[in-house]
């Protein structure tokens, strides 16, 4: 009988969660209040978004408003800031 190895899970493997702009026609709803996140051009507002692993596979995308993350306790921990990639000089 064959014995497989177990990769262990990585810091990309945890459920994490991430702070970045609601854009226009997002139509995500919070997981805390079950409302929409709705863009608002004039306020420029945030979200959470949290990737979600069970077991070290992903799972699901949870999204909040960043009141209502505060308010159920940060469960994937401190939000990071959203820092999309830039393209460096040649």
């Amino acid at each position: 009988m064959a014995v497989e190895a177990v990769t262990p899970p990585t810091d990309e493997d945890k459920s994490r969660a991430m702070a970045r702009a609601i854009e226009p026609g997002n139509s995500a709803v919070c997981v805390q209040c079950g409302e929409q996140i709705k863009f608002r051009a004039k306020l420029r507002l945030q979200q959470i978004i949290c990737n979600v692993y069970v077991d070290g596979q992903w799972n699901r995308v949870e999204h909040y408003h960043v009141d209502c993350y505060t308010e159920a306790g940060t469960p994937y921990g401190p939000a990071a800031e959203y820092e999309p990639n830039r393209r460096r000089g040649r």
